[in-house]
């Protein structure tokens, strides 16, 4: 994972998590419905959840209180500090570990009934190294359900967000830093890929896909608690959609 990633959750965590007050529900992103309405994992009672990127693990507590066995992995330990909080509040039991996505050793193979992950792959370098130990740690039944930052905002001005100006090619792609990188915590980095890049890097590493969703953002969701924050402006939520959304299953890997 990058390093900036890292040094920029660790600082940022706890302000994070208190501008948006996250709910403990099974969210895919801004400008998106939850899964009670989208129905892309189903029932998980008695199913074995792994959540990767998972923050402060309100998904993961979701997952729990609906009677799955949960793992949250997050790189950051401020946000495992968070996560394991939360989880005592709410009266749940989920194992936190600490680590990089691409590198789910803790986890055994062909373990998990789920995997689960939402606006988290933006952050990791070494995708394929990711699905591929996703691909790895699901029983040959499991299904992979995940969401991203929409690849079209990546053309947009973020700095202006409302003006809706294009300034960046939608082909641009790979890892982009701003921000004090001689500092710690100051500068913040994120992978742009193209929706292509997605669909290849799960059909190489033997992922079938089953459904792409692109929730319509137009519509004010109840659940969704970023809206208004950053980036998500009601002109963007307007015009743009905001996250999207993949469910694969396991397949064969073609080498």
């Amino acid at each position: 994972m990058i390093t900036e990633v890292k040094q920029w959750w660790e600082k940022a965590a706890e302000d994070y998590q208190r501008q948006c007050r996250i709910p403990i529900d099974i969210l895919y992103g801004a400008g998106a419905p939850n899964e009670d309405e989208l129905q892309l994992i189903g029932p998980v009672a008695g199913k074995h959840v792994l959540e990767i990127g998972c923050g402060g693990a309100q998904a993961a507590i979701a997952f729990a209180k609906r009677g799955a066995v949960v793992t949250g992995i997050d790189i950051a330990e401020a946000q495992l500090r968070f996560a394991r909080e939360l989880a005592a509040q709410e009266a749940v039991e989920i194992a936190l570990l600490q680590g990089d996505m691409a590198n789910l050793g803790p986890i055994a193979t062909a373990s998990q009934d789920v995997v689960f992950s939402a606006w988290a792959f933006s952050y990791v370098d070494d995708l394929f190294a990711c699905f591929a130990e996703v691909h790895r740690v699901l029983k040959p039944t499991g299904v992979f359900v995940w969401s991203a930052g929409h690849p079209f905002n990546h053309v947009l001005d973020d700095h202006h967000p409302e003006a809706l100006t294009v300034v960046n090619s939608y082909f641009d792609t790979g890892i982009h830093i701003e921000g004090d990188t001689g500092t710690p915590g100051e500068a913040f980095a994120a992978v742009k890929r193209t929706i292509s890049d997605y669909f290849d890097l799960l059909t190489q590493t033997g992922f079938v896909v089953e459904r792409l969703v692109e929730p319509d953002s137009r519509k004010r969701y109840a659940c969704d608690p970023w809206y208004g924050l950053w980036e998500t402006t009601p002109e963007r939520c307007e015009r743009i959609p905001q996250t999207i959304i993949f469910r694969c299953r396991k397949g064969q890997v073609h080498v």
